[in-house]
């Protein structure tokens, strides 16, 4: 039967063969399992349900600084509560396993503490949009009902403080840091402050957006500048005929005290003057023939001046007598006076309006330069700026949030059913080792059956025969019953007969 593929009707011949032991074990495993489970240990599991509130701000008004998933701070919480440190006291507080504690090692008693402990969480439902854990359950298993509820209520306030110091600790710590970070920030934007100002203050007039003032002011002062050279141009052509006329009057008053004409020198000097005004009129300063027309004018000018000396030197009896000047030449001296000082006054304003127009021209010019700085300048600043402001709106968040947690207003673990006292053992469960006894035998049973079925080499089919024989069957004899009296009890199987293919051979 080892060596051919097995049928149903195999398998079911073998359960009517082996029926009686498969029974005898099933009935015989769910008694004895039962035993069994009298002798072992009672075992009382306590168990205690947390809920996880959320905080009773709503997270648009005071957003929270948790990063961690929950159930990842609930795992790190459960590492820290069920270590050798936290759980130490507990064994001593409640006596536990006392029998044992100066027998086995405390890190073996930790070990087994650890074991009994047990933290399960509530998976959201699938309705719900939000993946928040909803809560978790504390279960503790101990030897003694009471004890268990003490460890069970002791472990829930465990987690309910831990979770209260880490969140208040989170909180206090990321405020400082924010802290740090804005008195930072504070120091790097009064630095970029103080650079943006000593720019402005450096280059104050060519700054990107005193661009177009700049250019009015320069259009300005060009029309400044000509009406300035226009002012000069007439005062110098007003002075130019106040001097002729006055020498015309000098020399015209001064023949009449001398009786006799007008020196030619006079006139030679007004006929100059007048060719020297025509030439300016056309021509610039730096033009030849006004050049030799000014120094002819200032050599006649000089002997002149020198003629008028020898005249006084030789009439010094006259000079008191005809001192007194007309009314006519004085204010023509007069006039020729102020318009000296008008053109002084026009030559010195031509010359800041030049000044201002030069300072222009460079600003104007230097705009792109200082431009390009003052855009890195502000771009440093608005950088420091927005970042100072960012951790200036963090950090009142963050205060907002610590505050929140001393309140006990934020996220927070809540007890909704304590520890229970349990009435009645959860291991061992008997009923339920009565049915894995019973499942176990009968399991064991049909294992021997088949294991004995495998070893049975006797033919009890027509298969068995044919696997064995490898010949066909042609016929069958039928049984003929013995003679009563030779075996009464006796009975024979069936005679089979089968002929080899090809080989012309029967049995």
């Amino acid at each position: 039967m080892t060596e051919r593929e097995l049928t149903l009707a195999d398998y079911l011949a073998m359960l009517r063969r082996r029926w009686m032991l498969i029974v005898v074990l099933a009935l015989a495993g769910g008694p004895l399992a039962y035993g069994v489970s009298r002798f072992l240990p009672d075992r009382y599991k306590s168990q205690t349900l947390v809920l996880v509130e959320r905080p009773s701000v709503p997270e648009r008004i005071v957003q929270s600084l948790d990063t961690e998933d929950l159930s990842q701070r609930l795992s790190s919480m459960q590492q820290q509560i069920l270590s050798r440190s936290r759980l130490e006291p507990i064994i001593t507080q409640f006596g536990l396993y006392s029998s044992d504690v100066n027998k086995i090692p405390m890190e073996d008693l930790v070990g087994r503490l650890q074991k009994a402990i047990e933290v399960n969480p509530i998976l959201p439902m699938a309705e719900t949009q939000s993946r928040q854990l909803p809560g978790f359950y504390v279960n503790v298993t101990m030897g003694n009902p009471r004890t268990a509820q003490q460890v069970c209520t002791a472990v829930t306030s465990m987690f309910i403080e831990e979770n209260l110091r880490q969140r208040q600790e989170h909180s206090a710590n990321t405020t400082d840091f924010l802290v740090s970070q804005l008195a930072e920030a504070k120091t790097n934007l009064d630095e970029q402050d103080a650079k943006l100002a000593a720019f402005k203050s450096h280059y104050l007039g060519s700054l990107p957006d005193q661009e177009k003032m700049n250019l009015d002011l320069l259009g300005n002062q060009s029309s400044q500048l000509e009406a300035a050279t226009q002012a000069l141009a007439r005062a110098q052509q007003d002075k130019f005929l106040a001097e002729s006329m006055l020498t015309q009057q000098v020399a015209a008053w001064q023949a009449t005290q001398t009786g006799r004409s007008p020196e030619t020198l006079e006139q030679q000097l007004s006929a100059m003057q007048t060719q020297l005004a025509s030439l300016q009129s056309r021509y610039t300063d730096d033009y030849p023939d006004v050049i030799k027309t000014k120094n002819d004018i200032a050599a006649l000018k000089k002997q002149i001046a020198l003629n008028a000396n020898q005249k006084a030197a030789t009439d010094g009896s006259n000079t008191q007598k005809n001192a007194l000047e007309p009314p006519q030449i004085a204010q023509l001296r007069a006039q020729v006076h102020n318009l000296d000082q008008v053109i002084a006054e026009k030559a010195k304003e031509q010359e800041r309006i030049k000044q201002q127009i030069k300072l222009y021209q460079d600003r104007v010019q230097s705009s792109p330069a200082v431009e390009q700085q003052f855009k890195e300048l502000t771009r440093g600043y608005q950088t420091a700026l927005d970042s100072y402001n960012d951790l200036q709106k963090k950090r009142n968040e963050a205060e907002m949030y610590a505050d929140l947690q001393r309140k006990q207003q934020g996220e927070q673990f809540r007890v909704l059913d304590p520890a229970n006292l349990p009435d009645k053992p959860s291991f061992p469960n008997r009923p339920l080792f009565a049915a894995g006894g019973l499942g176990g035998g009968l399991a064991l049973g049909l294992g021997i059956a088949f294991l004995l079925e495998m070893k049975d080499s006797s033919l009890k089919t027509e298969r068995d025969v044919e696997f064995a024989l490898r010949l066909p069957v042609l016929a069958m004899i039928p049984e003929i019953e013995p003679a009563p009296a030779e075996n009464a009890m006796r009975k024979e199987e069936p005679v089979l007969v089968g002929v080899g293919a090809g080989s012309g051979k029967s049995e």
